[in-house]
């Protein structure tokens, strides 16, 4: 198996994935997976995609994320997994659509207006 790459979205945040045949080792920015991110929560977001397929262990994973938070940066990643698991086996759509993972989710930041202090907050008024 050559080298699959795919990319996923959350926020700002942008993940580009590359898959091989391994024992299961993920890196992300040229650092372990547990030491970028900390938190367990993260970490199974992650690995979601792999363990719904029952794919842990069978693949090298290569990865690099810029922009957003930790948050968006774990969830841009487990959407380029997911896309990634559906080309190796068209069966595993069926698993992880049915979860949400295929979904892009548009919800982005909204811009802040001129005249006003945030997007949706005013500057205080005064009536007299």
């Amino acid at each position: 198996m050559e080298t699959l790459h795919k990319i996923g979205r959350r926020k700002t945040a942008v993940a580009r994935v590359y898959l091989t045949e391994g024992e299961g080792k993920i890196t992300v920015n040229k650092k372990e997976l547990n030491n970028y991110f900390p938190t367990g929560t993260l970490q199974y977001k992650v690995n979601q995609p792999l363990v719904l397929t029952n794919n842990e262990g069978n693949f090298d994973i290569n990865v690099n994320v810029y922009g957003g938070g930790i948050t968006g940066q774990a969830e841009a990643i487990r959407l380029a997994l997911s896309r990634a698991m559906c080309e190796l086996d068209e069966e595993n759509r069926l698993i992880l659509k049915p979860e949400g993972l295929l979904t892009r989710d548009p919800r982005m930041v909204e811009r802040k207006k001129f005249g006003q202090k945030k997007a949706r907050k005013k500057f205080q008024f005064s009536k007299r």
